[in-house]
């Protein structure tokens, strides 16, 4: 029998209900947390043995997207089950890993998985925020070592600049100035990300710390839960002998680097990854020669030697903390070189080069067409999307061999940044219809590749002459504290601008921040540490303005501003503006008319509800073409006009001549020379182009036509009464006169412009 027990907590102006022992009973621990009708699952799993060989924390988080949580029905014909992982069900795993790892103790050597799953979404409560609070919850109430609770809440800004507390989609779409998500508690600064429309510093400054400050009354609730509910938490235990020994040869590791790193580490500024590479290659020889004279086995030997490069970024830390050297021998406020370059690829729509010490991006553009665009079918999105980012990298981006495969999380999270920096810029649809995709080629990483990523989307779009309101760049900060020495606390600390390799150690941090001249678009945090105190992060936030300013400059002596015309090779669109009530002429029955025109002129054509035709094309004849046949498919037929027609049938009382897409009329018998024509077939075929000229357009909206009227009358003509005419269907009538190419029979019925079937 279940024995389920149930809290409730009013917050933000809607109520918060955690349920557990409802479902999931064999996990270590599970609830679920319901936020307005947004329900999530959390369950957390712990191996029972450890997991051998590994110097990490193996954590695994994932986030389960379930279309029947929004009440879907997948769109694919052939596949109904969900099936691998959305971007944005991958985006939101990152944040509830980035915000819950720093709180383990990194010791821990089991198997845990962190799964939370939608079980409902409202479409105004989102997901991402409340699976953060459930994996809080979760790991709480287990018996898994965890130094939580933490909180956390999306935090928005109404018209009149004020803070919203876990603002809602309508609320977004209302007012998309500020879209930020913070974990922590009111003390310190967890883990960031958020999107913003040129923020200032101070004011996303004061949005996280009001946010954090917001989750006081949940981390209350989650230890009353825990206090009820609550396992006893395991200890970490390690009586193994190997790993004793393990212990000791990590000491005297530990002594020989520190009495020898003015030596080994901080002889000479190592510039290049190159130059680091080298100098812990040194150190790992020298450091295994010790230790075998010191008479440790080979096998023991391997465990510390895996654990060189972190042994080294101790050293580094501490020697920024006292004495501000890098060990490139830069300034902690110092950038790295800045290399720039635009046009770097002769066919494609834009490119550009960014180049940041030893991290590489080239990114390139390509223009489309408005159906281009990426239509969104996930749980929570629906429309379409406009602007894609992807970015890519390879094992020869980090000087590595290994198979290639598909993109995985961290390179879809870093695209997912780069492209959010880029949205608050990007011009408006109605002036700027291209679909736009940057794709992010990185050819090396040393650093925070997604914030080149975006300096060189930045460059790219110019160089094409995507009309971008403001150029974006961004910065990694890095964070040299003691943290890695005293669990986690950070009390003595340096900010770091230009985060790179060996730097990012112990007690680190990775905050990364990207906007404009005028503020900030986009910021993604995550650290090493229990947790930012707010005056660390108000310096990191102060500090990364003045290196943003830095990078925008360079990048301005390269190229200030969009380039006034488009490549030639990309395609242009031109509007055509037609009736909305002809909508359904231009299209065709089945779609007859304008996949004519697309595959006549290889233009590609969007029609919008509104009238706007959009046509595109790389091709500037074929453009005319297909702008020319819209509109003949669209416009009215005037008596007194003049046609070269298409003959489409032929009857005993006359012929049909198509004039227009769609649209065709009747030459009468009578009508087709000043000589007497018993049969039209006795001198017209089918397929004939014949010279026509419009003598009417009688009030059934019927369209009567004549080929003689546009002949020399014979000399002594004598005009002869035309065979009468019959309304009906059949022999002599004209039928089908307004029913097309495909079904020219039965009554001719009234309203030329209609479509032919």
């Amino acid at each position: 029998m279940l024995h389920a027990k149930q809290w409730s907590i009013e917050w933000g102006g809607r109520t918060l209900t955690v349920e557990v022992g409802k479902f999931a009973l064999q996990a270590n621990a599970s609830c679920t947390v319901r936020y307005g009708d947004t329900t999530i699952l959390a369950t957390v799993v712990k191996s029972k043995t450890i997991r051998d060989g590994i110097d990490y924390f193996p954590l695994m988080t994932d986030f389960e997207e379930k279309l029947y949580a929004a009440g879907k029905i997948k769109g694919s014909r052939f596949m109904k089950r969900e099936g691998r992982p959305s971007d944005e069900a991958i985006l939101t795993a990152r944040l509830v890993d980035r915000a819950i790892r720093p709180l383990f103790d990194e010791r821990v050597r089991n198997d845990i998985q962190v799964i939370t799953t939608a079980l409902s979404v409202d479409g105004e409560n989102d997901a991402s925020t409340v699976a953060l609070l459930a994996a809080s919850f979760v790991l709480s109430i287990s018996s898994i070592p965890w130094d939580g609770p933490m909180g956390a809440a999306r935090v928005g800004m109404d018209e009149n600049g004020e803070f919203i507390l876990n603002v809602t989609t309508s609320q977004l779409e209302a007012n998309k100035k500020l879209d930020l998500l913070v974990a922590g508690n009111p003390d310190k600064l967890v883990m960031v990300e958020a999107g913003a429309n040129e923020v200032s510093e101070e004011v996303f400054f004061k949005a996280m710390k009001w946010g954090c400050e917001q989750t006081a009354p949940i981390i209350e609730f989650i230890k009353k839960i825990q206090a009820e509910v609550g396992q006893a938490k395991e200890e970490i235990i390690s009586t193994d002998d190997v790993e004793t020994i393990g212990d000791q040869v990590k000491r005297v590791a530990e002594k020989f680097i520190a009495d020898n790193a003015e030596t080994l580490i901080f002889n000479s500024p190592k510039v290049s990854k190159d130059e680091r590479k080298k100098m812990i290659e040194e150190i790992e020889s020298a450091l295994a020669e010790y230790l075998t004279v010191q008479g440790f086995e080979e096998v023991v030997q391997k465990k510390v030697l895996s654990e060189v490069k972190y042994l080294i970024s101790v050293q580094i830390t501490k020697r920024i903390l006292d004495k501000d050297q890098r060990l490139d021998g830069r300034k902690i406020t110092e950038i790295r070189e800045l290399q720039n370059e635009v046009d770097l690829l002769p066919r494609v729509h834009g490119s550009a080069m960014f180049m940041r010490g030893d991290t590489q991006v080239l990114s390139v553009v390509t223009l489309g067409a408005p159906g281009d665009v990426q239509t969104l079918d996930s749980m929570e999105e629906d429309g379409k999307k406009r602007y894609m980012h992807h970015y890519n990298d390879t094992p020869f981006t980090y000087g590595e061999a290994g198979p290639l495969r598909g993109p995985g999380r961290r390179a879809i999270g870093h695209g997912a940044l780069a492209e959010r920096a880029l949205e608050p810029v990007l011009p408006d649809e109605t002036d700027f219809p291209y679909a736009i995709r940057v794709v992010s080629e990185v050819m090396g990483s040393n650093g925070s590749s997604s914030m080149a990523s975006t300096c060189g989307s930045t460059l790219s779009l110019m160089a094409a002459g995507v009309p971008i309101k403001k150029s974006v760049a961004g910065i990694a900060m890095g964070l040299a504290s003691d943290a890695g020495s005293n669990k986690g606390n950070v009390t003595k600390w340096k900010v770091l601008t230009d985060l790179q390799d060996v730097e990012d150690g112990p007690g680190g941090m990775d905050f990364k921040i990207a906007g404009t001249v005028d503020g900030i678009t986009a910021v993604q945090m995550d650290t090493k540490t229990n947790g930012l105190t707010w005056d660390l992060v108000e310096q990191t936030v102060k500090q990364s303005r003045e290196a943003r300013l830095q990078i925008l400059g360079v990048m301005a002596n390269l190229i200030a501003e969009p380039r006034a015309e488009l490549s030639p090779y990309a395609p242009r669109i031109e509007t055509v503006l037609i009736n909305p009530e002809k909508i359904k002429d231009l299209i065709g029955p089945g779609g007859k008319n304008i996949n004519k025109i697309v595959d006549e002129t290889g233009a590609k054509i969007d029609i919008e509800q509104d009238g706007r035709v959009l046509i595109t094309s790389s091709d500037g004849e074929q453009m005319k073409l297909a702008i020319k046949m819209v509109k003949d498919c669209t416009r009215e037929v005037e008596a007194g006009e003049e046609f070269d027609g298409k003959v489409v049938r032929l009857e005993d009382f006359g012929a049909f001549v198509e004039l227009l897409p769609g649209k065709d009329g009747l030459v009468h018998v009578s009508e087709i020379a000043w000589e007497r024509v018993n049969k039209p077939s006795d001198v017209l075929k089918m397929g004939d182009i014949v010279k026509v000229k419009v003598k009417e357009i009688d009030n059934l909206g019927r369209v009567n036509l004549s080929m003689k009227i546009l002949k020399p009358r014979p000399e002594g003509f004598v005009a002869q009464d035309p065979a009468p005419r019959s309304m009906g269907g059949g022999q002599g009538g004209r039928g089908g006169f307004s029913g097309g190419n495909n079904n020219r029979g039965g009554d001719r019925k009234p309203g030329f412009f209609k479509k032919r079937d």
